[in-house]
């Protein structure tokens, strides 16, 4: 079964503008080409981009990103300062009567200053975006594993009903060994015994009165043991090999209502999977789950070290770490750069109206002055402490991403000894599987013909029972491995076919 890691709402890393919208078009039009009928079968493709369209907490966390990338736009100049004075009774002045006095600012940072804070926010942008993909990962490996395991419940209990149906059969030889038992003992006891016990009564009268002439009285007794001990001893093995048979069956009974019971906790274990299973696609607990037939093994085609070279160039978490670094550099330019002066132009307008003087009009001509202004930042204590913030976060985030990266280090040898155990046990299992078969076999054929012993069988059956069950486990720990792998490498991995 070869499962492909989807990129399930269509995002490219260096495109940080895509509108969801966009990405579920496409879905739908390859929803509508399937039909309008409903899929009676639907693979683990399908369910996984289910998941990432209706998954609360993926669209939460994609939610999280678009508020990100808003921050980018939102660097720019200072807005301009408008300032009006009004006077409740002009002022006189030379010019004349000044009735107000307006002005207006436009302050300009420093060169570079709005450039780099654009930088950062893309930076810190890019770094929830990991962030959704990591949770875009883990969400598929939460369906994945999920739905391994209820292929292995399912699985599970077919293997179990299978054998339930063995039983059943060896139960009806059994009851067929029985009732001929029962049978041959039957006539072995009515036309034997009776002429065996004539021919004795009459060999004992005469014996007895030959030898009372000769005067020995235990002789009758002698012979009445030795004349009765046949019919006895075919009595006895009938209703041994009678018993025997009955025993069988009583044991066949409790083996078969032990594995009834397991099949009814394997089906009830069926229930919080399916639940999960359909939270996750933020669906009715209830829905149908349409699941394959059969649980193959599979084999990996990329090496062990190349895997982990995937995981090292790929794991979301490495790259956020990479994307806080860079924001954190352009964080410490931005405290340098705030450590610059900022300029400002404007202008001054104030208007004036004509007054009377000496019988004269004078003045009543507005004047505009042009203004500047320059910040001075000759406090450089907060600015040196912003630096070394900037500083001392980008060595914490160093540190984070070697720490991260040893764990995932981890993680890739702890699921890869996984696969490999479950490698070594699908082989073991199924030779086990097919020797415990032809073990059977014999078995029952001679159970069949000479009356073997019946335990012997049923033991066989177990060990069966317990070898497929253990090979289903073996598959599923196999999928569930590849699938942490690929979540670690954020792609999916080459399979042999």
């Amino acid at each position: 079964m070869k499962n492909q890691t989807l990129f399930p709402i269509g995002f490219q890393t260096s495109d940080f503008r895509l509108p969801i919208s966009h990405l579920i078009l496409p879905v739908l039009i390859a929803f509508l080409f399937l039909g309008l009928e409903k899929v009676k079968a639907q693979s683990l493709d399908e369910y996984l981009i289910m998941a990432a369209e209706n998954n609360p907490g993926l669209k939460a966390s994609y939610a999280r990103y678009q508020a990100a990338q808003e921050r980018i736009n939102q660097p720019g100049l200072p807005d301009p300062e408008l300032q009006v004075g009004f006077f409740l009774e002009p002022m006189e002045r030379f010019m004349g009567n000044q009735q107000a006095d307006l002005q207006l600012m436009q302050m300009f940072p420093w060169f570079g200053m709005i450039s780099t804070q654009k930088e950062e926010a893309n930076f810190m942008a890019q770094a929830q975006y990991q962030l959704f993909l990591e949770e875009k990962n883990q969400l598929m490996f939460l369906v994945k594993s999920t739905w391994f395991d209820l292929i292995r419940l399912k699985e599970e209990i077919r293997i179990s009903q299978e054998n339930l149906e063995f039983l059943k059969k060896y139960e009806r030889l059994a009851l067929i060994k029985y009732q001929a038992a029962a049978g041959g003992s039957t006539s072995s006891s009515s036309t034997p015994m009776a002429s065996g016990s004539n021919a004795s009564m009459s060999s004992t009268s005469s014996g007895a009165s030959g030898m009372a002439s000769m005067g020995g009285g235990n002789t009758s007794s002698s012979a009445m043991s030795q004349t009765s001990s046949p019919s006895s001893s075919m009595s006895s093995g009938g209703m041994a090999t009678s018993g025997s048979s009955m025993s069988d069956i009583l044991q066949i009974r409790i083996s078969m209502k032990e594995l009834e019971n397991t099949i009814a906790q394997q089906k009830a274990d069926l229930e919080p999977f399916q639940i999960k299973f359909n939270q996750l696609l933020n669906r009715e607990i209830r829905s149908e789950i349409s699941l394959p037939t059969g649980f193959e093994a599979i084999q990996l085609e990329a090496g062990k070290l190349a895997v982990l070279d995937s995981i090292q160039s790929n794991n979301p978490m490495l790259a956020m770490y990479d994307s806080e670094l860079a924001a954190y550099d352009q964080q410490a330019r931005m405290a340098k750069l705030d450590g610059r002066p900022m300029f400002g132009a404007g202008v001054n307008y104030m208007p004036f109206t004509a007054r009377e003087e000496s019988g004269m009009m004078m003045g009543g001509r507005d004047m505009v002055m042009p203004m500047v202004s320059l910040s001075l930042p000759i406090y450089r204590k907060k600015i040196n402490s912003r630096v070394k913030e900037a500083e001392l976060l980008k060595e914490a985030t160093v540190l984070e991403k070697e720490k991260t990266k040893n764990l995932l280090a981890m993680e890739w040898a702890n699921a890869y000894r996984d696969w490999e155990n479950a490698e070594r046990k699908i082989q073991l299992y199924g030779e086990q599987r097919e020797l415990t078969q032809q073990n059977m076999s014999l078995l029952t054929t001679s159970y069949s013909g000479d009356g073997g012993d019946f335990e012997d069988i049923l033991r066989a059956q177990q060990q069966l029972l317990d070898y497929q069950l253990q090979e289903i486990n073996a598959i599923n720990l196999q999928h569930q491995s590849l699938a942490k792998l690929e979540m670690l490498s954020s792609s999916s991995i080459p399979l042999n076919d």
